[in-house]
């Protein structure tokens, strides 16, 4: 127990005051018996301690930040008053500083996340919260977390924004949790007026003779074995159906139907949903190499596994086509860039994704709107070759008359 000496309890010297490994109390030196616990978690509380004919008691007067110290001062001077004149005083209780963030974490991701979320986005969360979240905030209890410790973690992780921004977006969901338990008042999230970082999406598309450099490039290291045949095929369906990476890894035989053109995927980033097959996509189908016993489309190594290093390959083949800034998603991006380009309309793009909300195929708008004015370009130039005379002169950019 440390005792201070010579100096009066203030709001700055409480502040002050540093957590440690054990419950320590520090005392007033004006007022005897009056003085501030402080606990392992960072929090503090008022008390008084007292004589009684049970022996020495102690009476919490409230905590620090939501009790002033000269409060907390004149509480336990009217208190002393009143033991003074052999009157009992009713301690409160011992505040509850309930859960702490470590804690409502394991609930949050045992009860909630493994219930409602599948394996990937369980382990994406998990990641999150106990790299950034935890070694942060963990020891702190959920009702001493405010706007100030949550901002505080937001600017240490400035420099990786979207690290940031994600692990406030997990922290106001493990709150909204909190919420809906009863483990915090409502509305109560210290996450909501915490503003992120702004971050651009990348976004790259494929042209013409790009995808035709990929194909020869595919081409020749098959043939040169440098990559094996179901790598090449698995990317060979990536650029033709606009999959997601984990949908063609996750393939297998019994989800192929070439007798309809399709594949069913049973557990895609939307739910089950079926994908219409091309006859060029049917036709790499047919000619991957099924391995007895395995029911993996895109087979590993190992006996009756699968290819879980796409990756891996699509560096060595975009590394040799001299397209080392493409992404392998990069390739369902420039999927839908390729449907607009031919005239389709965002809600098909749509369900050729597997988007479930419009908000997402929306991200391409802009494309469609380059698609109509290329498609505007060429009708009116073909006009303009019949109408225009060839002396005339080429358009000027016009400016606004300045105003003085």
């Amino acid at each position: 127990m440390t005792r201070l000496r010579n100096r009066a309890l203030s709001k700055r010297m409480v502040d002050g005051l540093p957590a440690c490994q054990k419950e320590t109390i520090y005392w007033d030196r004006d007022l005897p018996g009056f003085g501030v616990r402080v606990y392992p978690s960072g929090s503090k509380t008022y008390l008084v301690q007292f004589r009684s004919p049970g022996g020495t008691r102690r009476a919490v007067l409230g905590r620090h930040g939501t009790l002033s110290t000269s409060e907390a001062r004149r509480r336990a001077a009217a208190m002393m008053t009143r033991i003074r004149v052999d009157e009992e005083p009713e301690p409160e209780p011992e505040p509850r500083a309930g859960p702490t963030i470590s804690e409502l974490a394991e609930r949050y991701l045992r009860e909630h996340v493994a219930v409602h979320c599948k394996p990937s986005t369980a382990t994406v969360y998990s990641q999150i919260i106990r790299k950034r979240i935890l070694p942060a905030l963990g020891g702190l209890a959920v009702t001493e977390v405010d706007r100030r410790h949550v901002a505080d973690l937001h600017h240490r992780l400035r420099k990786t924004p979207v690290a940031a921004n994600d692990a406030v977006g997990a922290l106001s969901r493990m709150f909204n949790r909190a919420e809906a338990w009863g483990l915090v008042p409502a509305g109560s999230n210290p996450c909501r007026f915490v503003k992120k970082y702004r971050t651009r999406k990348l976004e790259r598309f494929l042209t013409e003779e790009e995808f035709r450099r990929l194909g020869e490039t595919l081409d020749r290291l098959e043939a040169e074995e440098d990559i094996p045949v179901h790598a090449a095929a698995a990317l060979r369906l990536l650029m033709l159906t606009g999959c997601r990476c984990g949908e063609i890894a996750g393939l297998r035989w019994e989800d192929v139907h070439l007798d309809r053109n399709e594949i069913r995927l049973r557990d895609s980033k939307t739910g089950p949903r079926t994908v219409s097959l091309s006859p060029g996509a049917a036709r790499v189908l047919a000619a991957i190499p099924r391995q007895r016993g395995n029911p993996w489309v895109v087979a590993g190594r190992e006996p009756g596994s699968r290819l879980t290093h796409i990756n891996y390959y699509w560096y060595k083949v975009r590394g040799r086509a001299g397209l080392d800034d493409v992404r392998i998603h990069d390739l369902r991006h420039s999927f839908a860039s390729r449907a607009l380009a031919l005239g389709e309309p965002l809600p098909m793009i749509g369900k050729l994704l597997g988007h479930t909300k419009i908000q997402t195929t929306a991200r391409y708008a802009h494309l469609a709107l380059d698609s109509v004015r290329e498609a505007a370009d060429k009708v009116a130039d073909s006009i303009a070759a019949d109408i225009l005379p060839d002396d005339m002169p080429p358009a000027r950019r016009w400016r606004r008359a300045r105003t003085r």
